[in-house]
């Protein structure tokens, strides 16, 4: 599912920010997951175009005019890298104020959710399992900063979503690993495609799941049924080499000698060749077990 992320970022990128504080809070989050400080302004590297698109019309609310700098192609990645450039007194605005952000982004609903969505296309995201794996579902968000990180996780925790952050070398990392918890964030940030995506991708592994269960339990069943039906056909053996299933009921010797005939039938195969039911036959078997417990163990 390598393309997930685009999927998050799309939906993500639909939603811009409609006032300058929205505006202010997207553009911090950009600063702080894929910007950087360059001469009298700060610089950003995309590979998407659409994500260079939306960082010129977050600087528009500044009256910045962000330009690209650098446009070059990656024949073997076949990715395109973006280097656009903000500076002069629109850089200075935009510093100014996302300077200020940071201690009003818990206050506002709408900041928040412009945070955390900047954070994400800038610095986020999202891999599912692939194969067989029992896990693997896993969303992040990388930071220059442990305050950032932190701070993300505190707005994820304004909308009752819970992360964690951890170091990777000079980066800090907020991650989510649980499937319900990623389900939450795509829907509380209006990922609805992805949503709809990742709960296909979650329902046909469910039941991809579901299925190697109710098999392992068949197999582990199966192997339940050879260990008692071997165990029955020792105890038999011992019986009849002893002399002691000739003075058995007929019912009995019946039982005993299918056993000892079909040692690897099943006992609802045995109890169809002796024309009885599954419970009778097993009361049977039970009972031959105990004559047996009786007399050798």
């Amino acid at each position: 599912m390598t393309n997930f992320t685009n999927d998050i970022r799309r939906d993500l990128l639909a939603h811009i920010p409609k006032t300058r504080a929205g505006a202010a809070s997207a553009l911090a989050a950009l600063l702080a997951t894929g910007a950087a400080r360059a001469g009298d302004g700060f610089e950003m590297v995309s590979e998407n175009e659409r994500v260079a698109e939306y960082f010129m019309r977050l600087a528009e609310y500044f009256d910045a005019r962000p330009e690209v700098r650098e446009a070059t192609r990656d024949p073997k990645r076949k990715r395109d890298r973006l280097v656009i450039f903000c500076g002069g007194e629109g850089a200075r605005r935009i510093l100014f104020e996302t300077a200020r952000v940071h201690g009003r982004l818990l206050e506002s609903d709408e900041a928040a959710l412009s945070y955390l969505r900047a954070a994400l296309i800038g610095g986020g995201s999202c891999t599912l399992p692939h194969g067989g794996a029992a896990t693997g579902y896993h969303l992040e968000c990388v930071f220059f900063t442990p305050e950032r990180a932190e701070e993300f996780c505190s707005l994820l925790a304004r909308f009752e979503l819970f992360g964690k952050v951890v170091r990777r070398g000079e980066t800090y990392v907020a991650y989510i690993k649980s499937r319900e918890a990623i389900s939450d964030v795509l829907s509380v940030l209006g990922a609805e495609g992805a949503l709809k995506k990742f709960n296909a991708v979650s329902a046909a592994r469910e039941q991809s799941n579901n299925e190697n269960r109710i098999q392992n339990c068949m197999a582990g069943n199966a192997d339940k049924a050879a260990i008692a039906s071997a165990a029955q056909t020792l105890a038999l053996q011992k019986l009849r080499d002893g002399g002691e299933l000739n003075d058995l009921p007929r019912p009995l010797r019946e039982a005993a000698q299918a056993r000892l005939s079909h040692p690897t039938l099943s006992l609802s195969e045995l109890a169809a060749l002796l024309g009885v039911s599954k419970s009778g036959l097993n009361h049977r078997m039970r009972k031959l077990m105990q004559i047996y417990g009786e007399k050798y163990q």
